[in-house]
Parts: C-alpha cells; sequence; structure tokens
C-alpha cells in the first residue's frame, strides 16, 4: 500500500525506469554492463516505492496516552521553551525519520485541530538543533481533554523538499490517523505540558501509530 502523495512520482519514476531500462537494453553492448545498469535502475524504483509505503495501522485510541507521529530515532528528549505558540516551557520529543522510515506523519492525540501554520525557512540537516525554528516546517496544535493543547511540528531536512499537512484549524483530529507527509528525509518535534512521563529516551526506535511516546496519569 502506497501513500497518496507518491502516486504521481511512483507512476513517473516507473515509466522512467523502464524507458531507460530499453535504451540500455538496445544501445549497450557489454553484457556486464547492461546487467549492472538494469539492476540499479530496479534498485531506484525499489527506493522510491518503499519510501511512499503506507502501511495500514489501525488508530490506537489512548485517551492517556500519546503515540508516535511518525517511524524514526527519537534525538531529542528534553524540556525547552517553545517559543512560537507556548512561549513557555515544555516538554519537547523529536524523532528523525532517514530516507529509510515510512514518511507519514499521524495525529498523536485525537482531539480539535487549534492552530495550523507553514513556515518557509532553511534545509539544515534535520538534526541540527536550529532546524525547528530556522527550516521550513509546519505547526499544527491539537486540544485533547487529557494533555490540553499538544504542539508538533514537521520539519523539512537537507533532502526534503515538501511538506504536507493536512490539519487545518476546527478540523477534528483522530489519533494515530493520517495527518500528512515529509518526503526524503525529516524531523518531527512534539511539545507536551510539563509533568507528562515520557515513555521514550534518546536513540530508541519508535513506529508512527504504534508505540505511546508519553502518558499522563490522573492527579
Amino acid at each position: 500500500m502506497f501513500h497518496k502523495e507518491g502516486f504521481t512520482i511512483i507512476i513517473i519514476s516507473f515509466a522512467l525506469v523502464v524507458i531507460t531500462a530499453l535504451v540500455v537494453d538496445h544501445f549497450v553492448a557489454l553484457k556486464w554492463l547492461k546487467n549492472l545498469l538494469q539492476i540499479s535502475l530496479l534498485v531506484v524504483l525499489v527506493l522510491v516505492l518503499q519510501f511512499f509505503r503506507n502501511p495500514s495501522r489501525p488508530p490506537l485510541m489512548y485517551s492517556a496516552a500519546v503515540v508516535s507521529p511518525v517511524d524514526g530515532k527519537v534525538v531529542i528528549v528534553k524540556e525547552v521553551h517553545e517559543p512560537e505558540y507556548f512561549n513557555g516551557p515544555r516538554l519537547q520529543v523529536s524523532i528523525f525519520m532517514s530516507p529509510l522510515n515510512v514518511h507519514v506523519t499521524r495525529y498523536p492525540v485525537t482531539g480539535e485541530v487549534v492552530f495550523s501554520k507553514y513556515h518557509p525557512g532553511k534545509y539544515l540537516v534535520a538534526w541540527h538543533p536550529k532546524s525547528s525554528t530556522l527550516n521550513e516546517r509546519t505547526t499544527i496544535v491539537v486540544k485533547n481533554p487529557k494533555f490540553g493543547e499538544v504542539l508538533y511540528r514537521q520539519i523539512a531536512g537537507a533532502v526534503a523538499r515538501r511538506i504536507v499537512n493536512y490539519a487545518k484549524v476546527g478540523d477534528k483530529a483522530i489519533q494515530g490517523t493520517d495527518a500528512g507527509f515529509i518526503k526524503f528525509g525529516s524531523r518531527v518535534d512534539v511539545f507536551l505540558p510539563i509533568g507528562t512521563d515520557i515513555l521514550v529516551a534518546e536513540g530508541q526506535k519508535v513506529k508512527g501509530g504504534i508505540d505511546l511516546i508519553a502518558e499522563k496519569f490522573a492527579n
């Protein structure tokens, strides 16, 4: 199953690979070189297909937990000052996605989308500390009955050149469902209220819509 954001690229890539393979077969005489080029073309096609894969993951619907919005590796877990929306302290969990990860962005909690804003910017490597405020990015805030307002930020990386965000103010966000896509390497930051119990550590690998990254117990 592939994400709809990849349909055009997949079709174009398939056509180019087929045409190039036919040209190679017709004009390249050396058998070893012909085989090498055709295998290389097949590898390129497989990489494009795996990048846009969209595995089916039914929503978890955990009211007292935050689900990872993306697949990837946790690179930051710390208390920070969030300047754009809260202008105050929050707990930040950042997840880096390599080009080999699934790049679907999923809603971390259920609630109402109360803020959604796109920012043009630079294309620093996604793990750079300043990428959260300097890179091309979108900021989305979902108001949840248990956690209050949860902010997540899609950040373009050095290779990514397009962020797709489906969240619009007033939308109903359903935890674990499709909220967007980032093409070719990126990062997502999640900002949670102080006092939230973080369930992940730096260096840990997580899967979007499956692994829990935080929870909040009743006082």
